[in-house]
Parts: C-alpha cells; structure tokens; sequence
C-alpha cells in the first residue's frame, strides 16, 4: 500500500486473480448489522473455506465490502486474509485504516511481518489523520508510530483525535463524531 489510500466514492476495482476463494474470514470478524451477527462468530450463511451461501441476496454492507488484499496490489500474498488471521480495509466514513483480527488468533497482528508494516503505515499516513485501528470483536487498539494505544469498544460514530506530545504523541476517543 502506497503512503495513502485514496478513498473515492467508486467501488474499488479487483485486482486479477485476488478472489477470495477459500478465504472467508469477512465472514467471521466483521459486525453485520442485517444480520443481527456478532463480530468474532461466523455468520450463518458462510460455509467456511467455500463462501457466502445467500451470494444472490447479499446484505449491503458485504456486497459493497472488499478487503485491502483484493483491491491493492502491493500487498503481498501473506496478507490474504485467511493466512493473516485478519482483514484489512479502509473504513468507508472514516478513512481509517481498520485491522479486523480473527478473534481465535488475537495477536496475529503482532506478528512479523505485519506488525511492522502496520507500524510503517501508521508513520506514513499519521499526518493525513488516516489511522491504523487494529480491533478483536468491537475492542479497538490504536496504532502509532511509537506506541499502541488500547481504545476500547468504539462506535461507528467515534473518532479519534491524536496530537504530538513531547517526542511522542496522545490519543483520545470522541464520542459520537464530536
């Protein structure tokens, strides 16, 4: 991934040959609302290793949804999502980049070579207040280029604010967007 991420209103194009496959990892980490399914269990409607069984009628947030390993060419193979143990994306409202962790191996995303590719983004895109969120279930931490801050549950309505302080830096979570 280059130093950012543009974030465009058209859907991400598909780089060939990076279907997902036996990967279904969207399928258990993610929240879906539409669904009334939890973040961290595999949704009812996934058969693991072979995919979505309702593909002809699709909830709207996975039928927009592609992770950063289908769309972005620069990352390599060991990104797919169901050998990282987490899915990569760029939130759609606040251009963060979102870590979504596989909650049966939570520190995947300590991990070499993630860890430091997700430290190297942090640094790269800090100063475009594009953050680095990793999250297990709803439980957020906060990637910086010279900590992990632990955040929390977050809400779709919550940003985070990040200022430098001293040689490092804070972080804190405001509520509701304001």
């Amino acid at each position: 991934m280059s130093s950012s991420v543009p974030i465009t209103a058209d859907p991400p194009r598909v780089v060939p040959g990076r279907e997902c496959g036996s990967c279904s990892m969207c399928c258990k980490v993610y929240n879906i609302a539409e669904l009334n399914k939890p973040a961290g269990k595999w949704c009812s409607h996934c058969k693991p290793g072979k995919g979505c069984v309702i593909h002809h009628a699709l909830p709207h947030q996975c039928a927009e949804f592609n992770c950063l390993w289908r769309t972005e060419e620069q990352l390599p193979p060991h990104w797919k999502p169901d050998q990282a143990k987490m899915v990569v994306a760029i939130h759609p409202v606040s251009g963060y980049v979102m870590v979504q962790v596989d909650n049966s191996a939570p520190s995947a995303w300590r991990r070499q070579p993630y860890y430091d590719q997700l430290r190297l983004w942090a640094k790269r895109n800090l100063h475009l207040g594009m953050y680095v969120l990793v999250c297990i279930n709803l439980d957020a931490t906060l990637i910086l280029p010279d900590q992990d801050i632990p955040l929390g549950p977050l809400m779709e309505t919550d940003r985070i604010a990040v200022r430098k302080a001293g040689n490092g830096y804070e972080a804190m979570v405001v509520r509701g967007g304001h």
